[in-house]
């Protein structure tokens, strides 16, 4: 399971718990009002992987976002996947007034690093606000064993 991890992630000891500590401690100042404007690059969404013998099975959660809203690229060693979601500027009704806004615009961004897979393979899908993700492993991941010559 160590080739698909979230990027960001891949340590778990004592120095990886304290870099955990440091990042909690910063999201959790930055749940003040005061600070939306700089949350667009932070924001981020949930997201389960499993694994089969022969492939990764991601499952992002993405409520309320369109097909054409969402961008997944690979580019070795990383898959990315980016939501955008506007915002919606459509009401023009000056009799209106904003009392609370809590729903978020901006750009959603998870990365993981993975190695060994069928890139040409990945397959996606989009239902009911949960993305899909087939990630195919190569049948041979490139292990290569080097002979020692006796002429040196």
């Amino acid at each position: 399971m160590f080739d698909l991890m979230p990027f960001g992630k891949r340590r778990e000891d004592a120095f990886g718990q304290l870099v955990k500590s440091f990042r909690d401690v910063f999201n959790d100042a930055f749940q003040d009002e005061a600070f939306a404007p700089f949350k667009g690059s932070m924001m981020s969404f949930k997201t389960d992987v499993k694994e089969t013998e022969h492939a990764y099975l991601v499952e992002a959660e993405l409520p309320g976002f369109q097909k054409d809203d969402i961008e997944i690229s690979y580019a070795d060693p990383y898959l990315t996947i980016k939501a955008v979601r506007k915002e919606d500027h459509s009401v023009e009704d000056t009799k209106q007034q904003i009392v609370r806004k809590e729903r978020r615009y901006g750009e959603y961004v998870r990365r993981f690093y993975v190695q060994n897979i069928a890139e040409d393979q990945i397959v996606a899908s989009l239902k009911d606000g949960v993305l899909k993700l087939e990630i195919p492993k190569q049948p041979n991941p490139g292990k290569k064993r080097i002979q020692i010559r006796d002429d040196i």
